[in-house]
């Protein structure tokens, strides 16, 4: 499975956990070694039918609903983090 590029390097195990822990506060349960496989959860939940390997046959539209689902939250969070160092 390709990976995205994330342009700090070493930071991929922090995202993950941030996913994880947002994810979790949403109410998702989260496998800790797999944390990118809560998008079939959200899949399955919107009648999307993604499955492992190839997804060709998703429109961006569906694609986008599970990715925005997870990173919309992700960037949710990051913000309200941002802002509490801010009033620091």
């Amino acid at each position: 499975m390709a990976k995205n590029k994330i342009l700090v390097p070493g930071a991929r195990e922090q995202l993950n956990q941030l996913k994880t822990n947002v994810m979790k506060a949403k109410g998702y349960q989260i496998d800790q070694a797999h944390p990118d496989n809560i998008k079939y959860e959200i899949a399955r939940e919107q009648n999307i039918p993604l499955k492992e390997g190839y997804n060709g046959q998703l429109t961006s539209e569906q694609a986008g609903k599970i990715g925005g689902t997870i990173g919309g939250n992700m960037v949710k969070e990051m913000i309200k983090m941002a802002q509490q160092q801010l009033k620091k």
